[in-house]
């Protein structure tokens, strides 16, 4: 059997090895356990979509929480019955022309992901001919602003009361399908020429545009593809947690997604996935150090953001020791696990031969 075949074979088993065990544990599991699985994928999709542009084209954005903002509102308004916007709308009625509106889940969550690719475009725009640290200023800015039109357009946005009663549509099934799509798309455009191209502009953009690349269209495309799978996402959150408020989408929830890059590797798609379940997890595991703790010697009366410190003190340590994350730019791969199992076998036979 050669070795391209037998790749595959193994693929098709840890696919359906995986897809056994989201049916177990949305069968066996409680609800909360089940919650944080399904946010671990979402959180998936975003950390994908931020290391596209941080890891793979070479931009530091930090606006990814007005992108997920826009996605979320929008697949909530075009999902939501006229009786649920109705109630929602108490102080302000809402934009009439929105009222009567109410799309299939699949077809709302692609329009929330090509509107905030469209926001998306029109920040590239301008914020792009920055760089670094100016770039990332420019980005962070632009996200406050979209939060801040999103308070205060209350009739269509419903301003500070946010949306409640939004449909439950990101099942452990959607959710981790989007996620496997998410997966599949990064490395069919990594794999094509577009991929290489972006990857030339991150390393070397003289020299990229000394080979003819129009680096500014490149990193405007990409940019907006990233705008795309952060409203995929922010979509996801608001159809899983069936409420949405501006203060939600502040820049925490974007360090939230650059720790899980930053974690699990800087142009690494494994690293993405294994940083986005290893920081979900651990948020909700560490969360009782916000509650009030009486250890033995150690007694509060509950620290609110302690996890968050905790969190910070872990990305400086990654940035400190470990600059490449888990993965570094690495990927998971049937030869790369033999080649390791190889050396592991050798290392064995060595260590019992004395």
């Amino acid at each position: 059997m050669n070795m391209k075949r037998k790749n595959i074979i193994r693929s098709a088993i840890g696919l359906l090895a995986l897809l056994l065990v989201l049916a177990l544990c949305n069968a066996f599991l409680g609800p909360f356990a089940v919650r944080i699985m399904n946010l671990s994928a979402i959180y998936i999709v975003l950390a994908l979509s931020l290391n596209l542009l941080n890891g793979f084209t070479g931009l530091f954005s930090l606006g990814h929480a007005g992108f997920m903002a826009v996605g979320a509102y929008v697949s909530a308004l075009l999902t939501m019955t006229p009786a649920q916007k109705t109630m929602n709308y108490f102080l302000t009625p809402i934009v009439p022309w929105l009222q009567n509106i109410q799309l299939p889940f699949p077809v709302a969550l692609l329009l929330a992901g090509a509107a905030a690719a469209f926001v998306g475009f029109l920040i590239a725009a301008p914020a792009l001919r920055l760089r670094d640290d100016y770039l990332a200023i420019a980005t962070l800015g632009f996200a406050e602003i979209i939060r801040v039109l999103i308070t205060n357009a209350q009739a269509l946005t419903n301003g500070a009361q946010g949306l409640k009663g939004i449909p439950k549509f990101a099942t452990t099934w959607v959710v981790w399908g989007c996620a496997a799509l998410a997966v599949l798309f990064l490395v069919m455009l990594l794999r094509s020429s577009f991929g290489r191209t972006i990857k030339a502009v991150r390393d070397d953009e003289i020299a990229a545009e000394a080979m003819g690349v129009n680096v500014f269209r490149v990193k405007v495309t990409s940019f907006v593809i990233s705008s795309f799978w952060a409203g995929i996402g922010g979509a996801l959150l608001g159809h899983m947690i069936t409420t949405i408020d501006p203060k939600m989408f502040t820049l925490m929830l974007t360090f939230n997604i650059l720790l899980i890059v930053v974690l699990g590797g800087n142009g690494s798609i494994t690293g993405s996935v294994f940083g986005a379940i290893i920081v979900t997890v651990l948020m909700e595991a560490l969360r009782f150090l916000d509650m009030p703790m009486n250890l033995f010697f150690i007694k509060t009366n509950g620290l609110p953001g302690l996890r968050m410190v905790i969190f910070s003190i872990i990305l400086m340590a990654v940035v400190l020791y470990r600059q490449r994350g888990l993965m570094g730019s690495k990927e998971f791969s049937w030869p790369g696990i033999d080649r390791f199992l190889g050396l592991l076998k050798r290392k064995l036979v060595s260590k019992g031969g004395r």
